[in-house]
């Protein structure tokens, strides 16, 4: 596969949904220019799974970290724990982490320390936190600014679903976006024009499959190879081919996942 290839930054193929067809999914991924995926933790007590799904495939690479909807049920979150495991060479990030009070499947205050615990993580490895919030901008704004204060750590957030106003505040902390098939949807022009404004060296792309299947496959399973349909649009919105898209988040996703060197099958 040459260059310019394509990223999948953050996928969940430890999910039941991809049980037993996980060989299918990455094959059917390098077919559709899909070079490097992120296949991402949800749940420290299931994290075997996710790490032997890295450790299976030359081209995937994987996260730790409790989300915020396991926050509550999930052992406390350590730090040191987590710089553990880091330690692993095919993780690549902390996370994903952060708050989502749309479900609230977690107390906040349980969601917060998970989450400046990640963040310390971070700090302590140089490895990017990955970020997930859902109806919390404000807090997710004043958290990470007061953890940033405390020491500079690298991140992104993922599937961005908010304004300009979250989009504008992590960009000036240093951190990167990623656009997953929402921004393919019809009702999605609000998040279309903010990722119009967004730097094209900040952006990147996933499906965070299996959820979220861009159009044309709305309502099917998502998976990695479907990022293609998703870059595309993502292209169209900022004006460039999808030769430039594909070679400028790849560029970003490797600057930020400074831990990954492209195999040389790439």
């Amino acid at each position: 596969m040459g260059l310019p290839f394509l990223v999948d930054s953050h996928c969940h193929l430890d999910f039941p949904d991809f049980a037993g067809e996980t060989d299918e999914v990455v094959a059917r991924a390098r077919a559709a220019g899909v070079g490097i995926m992120v296949t991402i933790s949800t749940k420290l007590t299931e994290w075997d799974k996710v790490r032997a799904i890295a450790e299976r495939y030359e081209n995937i690479y994987c996260s730790v970290g409790i989300h915020p909807h396991e926050a509550g049920s999930e052992p406390e979150v350590d730090t040191a724990k987590l710089v553990e495991l880091a330690r692993h060479p095919k993780v690549v990030g902390i996370g994903e982490t952060g708050l989502d009070y749309y479900y609230e499947h977690s107390d906040r205050d349980v969601q917060i320390a998970s989450f400046r615990s990640h963040i310390a993580a971070a700090r302590e490895t140089g490895l990017p936190l990955i970020v997930h919030t859902r109806e919390a901008d404000e807090d997710t704004a004043s958290i990470l600014s007061e953890e940033m204060a405390k020491g500079a750590f690298p991140g992104l957030l993922h599937c961005f679903t908010s304004g300009r106003a979250l989009a504008g505040h992590a960009l000036g902390l240093g951190f990167y976006i990623s656009l997953s098939g929402i921004v393919t949807f019809r009702n999605a022009e609000d998040l279309r024009m903010t990722a119009k404004d967004v730097p094209l060296d900040r952006l990147l792309v996933e499906t965070d499959s299996p959820y979220l299947a861009p159009i044309p496959h709305r309502g099917k399973r998502n998976e990695p190879a479907f990022v293609v349909h998703t870059a595309a649009r993502v292209a169209e919105v900022k004006g460039v081919t999808a030769e430039e898209l594909a070679a400028a988040t790849t560029r970003n996703f490797l600057k930020l996942f400074s831990r990954i060197v492209p195999p040389e099958s790439l």
